[in-house]
């Protein structure tokens, strides 16, 4: 239950969860970390908190630096309960402790636990001396909840940065270079999919505002501790944000008796024979959270799906439903798939990316029962005219 001193006087205290596996819908197979920062100066600061049921392993950190009846300022960063879940807890311990948020982090607080707690709320630029520190908050609104805000400690060139630059995973080591670029990259890059994906405006915004900070630790809610590596996560924030995706394409389908299948199969070879890349994403064996980071990469999304009950397929259905909500834009859309009579499920998936605002330059494709080779070869053709599509963007 040991500390982690990251500058001199300020400490990581948070709780590593070795088990979970899904995080709301958001598969973890590494775990997932919940990072709380403890600040010693002339007051004691405690900026964000954990879980509700890793309260016992961050009060045990706490208490390996100080009392934690000596606490005089709680920052709640995000009301979100993964950073605000044992608020109440550690203000029964610090009941003089006053609780630092944003004008939404204090109505949603109060709505939450129904608690008069004593709030100073902040706004952007607003600082707060602690001694030899100042605290300076900047409010990053849905990234990616109205109340986010960030804590930057300029003295100490520390930004502790919320839920941006998270990832998910659990690991005994505390900083990015001790894990490697490789492994971050992948982590942080699912992350943003599966929760920042929508509000690439507002990262963009945050990311201007932050951009004349002098910076040398970035801290996040979640995951590793950036120290090394800050410059080339920054570089791919500022690509995501733009909605920048690389010429290569990801097949997302399912298939009932493997006619979908098939025509997925002659896709990819038909875009291959283009020169462009191709990831296939089997929908019966890998979870929608795995597949969004494809989706953040790649410039064109084809998905495929069987007519069922004159609709899509069920499983094809609920990933959509997933992408809608994550609203990746500067796409291109592809639909195919398979029917017995009435064919319904290419349309159903156009209209889908067609309210999304992707372009659909090649018509999508569908096949009644078992495509023949003459059938697949048609389908490679539209994949080879896609794939050079992909490569005039």
């Amino acid at each position: 239950m040991e500390p982690v001193e990251i500058k001199p006087g300020i400490y990581w205290v948070g709780g590593i969860d070795w088990d979970v596996r899904n995080f709301h819908g958001y598969l973890t197979q590494r775990g997932a970390t919940y990072n709380a920062y403890l600040i010693m100066d002339e007051k004691i600061v405690l900026v964000d908190t954990v879980k509700h049921y890793l309260f016992d392993e961050m009060l045990a950190r706490i208490r390996e630096v100080v009392d934690p009846s000596k606490i005089d300022y709680v920052v709640s960063n995000h009301v979100e309960m993964d950073h605000s879940g044992n608020l109440a807890k550690i203000l029964e311990l610090a009941p003089d402790a006053k609780v630092v948020t944003s004008p939404n982090g204090e109505k949603g607080l109060r709505r939450h636990y129904k608690e008069d707690w004593d709030f100073v709320v902040v706004k952007s630029g607003d600082t707060i001396n602690i001694g030899k520190r100042t605290m300076q908050f900047f409010l990053t609104p849905m990234v990616h909840w109205p109340d986010n805000m960030v804590t930057y400690l300029p003295e100490a060139k520390i930004l502790l940065s919320n839920d941006a630059f998270g990832q998910h995973i659990a690991t005994p080591e505390r900083f990015d270079d001790e894990i490697g670029w490789n492994v971050l990259y992948e982590e942080a890059a699912k992350y943003y999919a599966n929760i920042v994906f929508p509000y690439g405006d507002q990262v963009k915004k945050a990311l201007d505002a932050l951009s004349g900070l002098d910076i040398e630790i970035v801290a996040p809610g979640h995951g590793l501790i950036w120290r090394t590596y800050i410059p080339k996560i920054l570089e791919a924030y500022q690509k995501w944000a733009t909605n920048t995706a690389e010429n290569r394409a990801v097949i997302i389908y399912d298939t009932m008796w493997g006619s979908t299948e098939k025509m997925a199969h002659s896709l990819r070879a038909g875009l291959e024979k283009a020169g462009i890349p191709v990831t296939m994403r089997n929908l019966k064996t890998l979870h929608i959270s795995d597949i969004m980071a494809d989706v953040l990469r790649s410039k064109a999304i084809l998905v495929g799906s069987p007519t069922l009950n004159n609709g899509i397929f069920p499983p094809v259905g609920a990933f959509l439903t997933y992408l809608k909500g994550l609203r990746p834009k500067n796409r291109i859309g592809f639909a195919f798939g398979s029917y017995g009579w009435g064919g319904q499920a290419v349309k159903e998936m156009e209209t889908i990316m067609n309210d999304l605002g992707w372009d659909m330059p090649v018509e999508g494709v569908k096949i009644q029962y078992i495509p023949d080779e003459e059938e697949l070869d048609e389908v490679k053709e539209a994949g080879k005219e896609l794939g050079e599509v992909i490569k005039k963007e």
